[in-house]
């Protein structure tokens, strides 16, 4: 589950990239909520691209909701919940600062560092379709659909209240 959302927040970095060093509309991210559909595929050892899952993203700030695999995992910066609504589990763990690779926050704010394992397929006015190079024999593909820039609104959506959660929900708190 770790490496798929981390591979997933990776996407976050792709919005626009561009092989330049520079990526004009990860740039405009900064001070914006943003939120896209995925659809993610992987080539292990030179195989052609497989299907893995497709969701919804959301980012403001360091806080995120990523939705896919009937998960849904939110964020507020500070506390990480998983909650997976058909098995009525939810787990709630403190996201630590240097946890790059489950935060797009911290993506976003240092996606030049990963300039060199990005590659463009196509790009439009909303969606965008790239390839990651994560290591010699593995490849990430993700389309990125109705990518939406919208204001600041506030925190509230990234945070789960335990209250709220119904009784039938299996709770693991390891923060």
């Amino acid at each position: 589950m770790k490496r798929l959302v981390s591979i997933l927040l990776f996407a976050v970095i792709s919005l626009a990239a561009r092989g330049q060093g520079h990526i004009a509309l990860l740039d405009r991210v900064a001070g914006q909520r943003v939120s896209f559909h995925y659809t993610y595929s992987l080539s292990q050892k030179g195989e052609d691209f497989k299907p893995v899952t497709d969701g919804d993203v959301t980012v403001e700030d360091n806080a995120y909701v990523l939705e896919g695999l009937g998960l849904k995992v939110v964020s507020d910066g500070v506390t990480r919940w998983s909650l997976d609504e058909g098995a009525k589990e939810a787990v709630a763990e403190t996201v630590e600062s240097e946890d790059l690779f489950t935060n797009p926050a911290l993506f976003i704010s240092s996606y030049r560092r990963y300039m060199d394992k990005i590659r463009v397929n196509s790009e439009g006015p909303d969606s965008l379709d790239v390839t990651l190079v994560l290591d010699e024999d593995t490849q990430a593909r993700f389309l990125l659909q109705h990518i939406v820039f919208l204001p600041l609104q506030g925190k509230s959506d990234f945070s789960v209240d335990e209250k709220s959660l119904s009784e039938e929900y299996v709770i693991t708190d390891l923060r």
